[in-house]
C-alpha cells in the first residue's frame, strides 16, 4: 500500500496530500442521528500474540502468532444538558446480563459534510456513564461522559 507524500505546489494540487483535519465529526447511536458529542476516544483494535514452543525447535525462543482481536471501549464526551437522562435511562436498564445493544456510527466529515473516515461499532451498550464534575471557582462546561463496550468495529473510506 502506498503512501502518498507532500509535494510542493499550491494548495489545490496538495490538498490529497494534507492529514485531515480531526473537529469535523457525527455519531449515530441506533436511531440517534447526528447526536452533539465533543468528543470520541477509544477507537483501537489490537491482538493479542500467541507464543508456542515446541521442544525439539533449534530455535531456543518462542514463534509468536497473532491471536484474538480485542476492541477498546469507546469513550464520547458531551455537554450536559437539562431534562436530557438519555444514555443514564439507557445504563439503568442493564439487569444481570441483558442490555439493548446498538450500534454506534461515528464518520469524520469533510467541509460539505460528507463523511471521510466512518467507524462502525458493533453490538454497543454503555458500560459506564459519568456525570460532570463541578466546581465553583470554574466557568467551564459541564459535560458527561459516557463509555461503550462493543463486540466489533469496521473502519470505512469512501
Amino acid at each position: 500500500m502506498a503512501v502518498p507524500t507532500a509535494t510542493n505546489g499550491d494548495g489545490a494540487t496538495q490538498n490529497d496530500y494534507w492529514p485531515m483535519p480531526k473537529f469535523f465529526f457525527s455519531v449515530d447511536i441506533g436511531d440517534d442521528k447526528d447526536l452533539p458529542f465533543q468528543e470520541v476516544s477509544g477507537l483501537d483494535v489490537e491482538t493479542d500474540v500467541t507464543e508456542y514452543r515446541h521442544g525439539n525447535s533449534p530455535v531456543h525462543a518462542p514463534i509468536k502468532m497473532p491471536g484474538l482481536r480485542k476492541y477498546s471501549d469507546v469513550t464520547l464526551k458531551k455537554g450536559t444538558f437539562t431534562k436530557d437522562n438519555k444514555f443514564f435511562d439507557w445504563f439503568n436498564k442493564i439487569n444481570l446480563n441483558t442490555i439493548t445493544r446498538k450500534q454506534i456510527i461515528i464518520k469524520l466529515l469533510d467541509e460539505a459534510g460528507a463523511p471521510l473516515m466512518t467507524w462502525t461499532l458493533d453490538k454497543a451498550f454503555p458500560k459506564q456513564v459519568q456525570g460532570t464534575d463541578l466546581n465553583s471557582q470554574s466557568s467551564d462546561v459541564a459535560v458527561e461522559t459516557i463509555v461503550f463496550a462493543h463486540e466489533g468495529m469496521v473502519i470505512e473510506t469512501p
